[in-house]
């Protein structure tokens, strides 16, 4: 299984902390490729808030003694002394972050981007934003730059002003717009190391570009060339990460003919070069 965690202050303590509004206090990311089961069971809770990101697969989540199967696009939300019991199996290849938070008003900021304390489950889509900000977060709990603690809680509230634009627009937008956006994404996500027009991928599915343009940017919040240097970034993120390929083979694996390109581009959005992204993780797993 792949994990990729961090904790503020390098602490695994659970941390209710009052004295801000908003404070960000672990957050991480499993991959359950090897394991048959990963369980989690906390028949008392946590005293903190927990928000849970289904990116890809599913989850099974027990509340109030039911059964829940999560798919891809949701999230789920655990307030304070709230029973967990959840499970992730290998069939179904979940990958699923989550971030734990605290402070004196999480209750209005939550209420505030419209996510609903009665409803533990809500879909606001697979958009790869989310694993972006998610990641961003992670990062920065583990770099513990000069005050990072202030950026990883507007990152989480970046994340929820992105699920309160999710829930708003599941009320504006046609199931027609949906499909196609959906369909896209799954297009994208298979193809996104291929040279993709979008204009050529509009015509394929008989719509207008701009207005494929525009519907893509207004359900996920990324126009269609975002959405795919995104899952470029990610993936890349991933490979050096967990192989051993050289720069310009992983620049080549995620569609770019031009490592320096690559490399400009990868350092624009993560903050560092591939090679000191690499050397960074290195590092971290040999820590651990």
């Amino acid at each position: 299984m792949f994990m990729n965690v961090a904790y503020l202050n390098n602490s695994t303590s659970t941390v209710v902390d009052n004295t801000k509004p908003l404070i960000v206090t672990s957050c991480g990311n499993y991959r359950v490729k090897n394991r048959s089961e990963v369980v989690t069971h906390r028949p008392k809770g946590r005293k903190d808030y927990q928000l849970l990101y289904i990116a890809s697969g599913k989850g099974h989540f027990f509340i109030h003694g039911e059964e829940k199967t999560v798919s891809a696009g949701n999230i789920i939300v655990y307030l304070p002394d709230q029973p967990q019991e959840y499970v992730y199996y290998r069939a179904d290849q979940t990958d699923v972050y989550w971030v734990h938070f605290t402070g004196n008003e999480v209750e209005e900021i939550l209420k505030y981007y419209n996510i609903n304390l009665q409803n533990n489950i809500l879909y606001i889509g697979t958009s790869p934003d989310y694993q972006w900000l998610f990641g961003q977060m992670i990062q920065e709990l583990q770099l513990c730059r000069p005050r990072y603690d202030e950026l990883i809680s507007l990152q989480l509230r970046n994340i929820f002003v992105l699920i309160s634009r999710a829930i708003m627009s599941a009320k504006k937008f046609s199931s027609t717009s949906e499909k196609e956006v959906a369909f896209a994404m799954h297009y994208f996500r298979k193809n996104y190391n291929t040279e993709i027009s979008i204009e050529e991928y509009s015509e394929s599915r008989g719509l207008s570009n701009c207005w494929f343009i525009q519907c893509f940017k207004d359900i996920t919040g990324s126009s269609p060339l975002q959405y795919i240097l995104k899952l470029r970034i990610s993936n890349a993120q991933s490979l050096l990460e967990n192989t051993d390929y050289t720069i310009t083979e992983i620049a080549n694996m995620v569609g770019y003919t031009n490592s320096l390109y690559f490399s400009r581009l990868f350092h624009k959005y993560i903050g560092m070069s591939p090679k000191e992204y690499r050397k960074v993780k290195l590092e971290e797993n040999l820590r651990e």
